[in-house]
């Protein structure tokens, strides 16, 4: 007899294998070293979460916000990671209007075997801007 189990896209450990990171910093004004009201990033990150509700792809690529990441010139970023693919890092994202744009790539990127993401089928936000693409880790 043979038993069916449900299979999850999370490791055994139940970390995701996609990862949508938001940097939370990004856009801060700043004042006296502290920083005053809502960043762009974290404008961004909740424009992401409110949209990521209704996203087919919210259980399977999460969003996670991180403090930096090191791109200050270039805010507000995001980047793509998932296990065995292409990492992506994109800067110079406009606060409003470009979240719907992150998740549709995100979903693009979801489908790519490698995480290869051609600049021509990239949504217009996330054709220009990009920071990175970082090889993925020999497994």
């Amino acid at each position: 007899m043979t038993t069916t189990e449900n299979i999850s896209p999370a490791s055994p450990l139940n970390v995701a294998d996609h990862t949508l990171f938001v940097c939370k910093t990004c856009a801060s004004v700043w004042q006296d070293g502290k920083r005053l009201g809502e960043s762009g990033g974290q404008k961004l990150l909740h424009q992401l979460q409110q949209l990521a509700q209704d996203w087919e792809l919210r259980d399977e690529f999460p969003i996670q916000e991180v403090e930096c990441m090191s791109a200050c010139n270039r805010s507000c970023v995001v980047a793509f990671a998932a296990k065995g693919k292409l990492t992506y890092l994109f800067g110079d994202l406009a606060v409003d209007g470009s979240a719907s744009a992150v998740l549709e790539c995100a979903a693009q990127y979801y489908v790519k075997a490698d995480g290869l993401l051609p600049w021509s089928e990239r949504p217009e936000a996330l054709k220009k801007g990009i920071l990175a693409k970082i090889p993925p880790l020999s497994q």
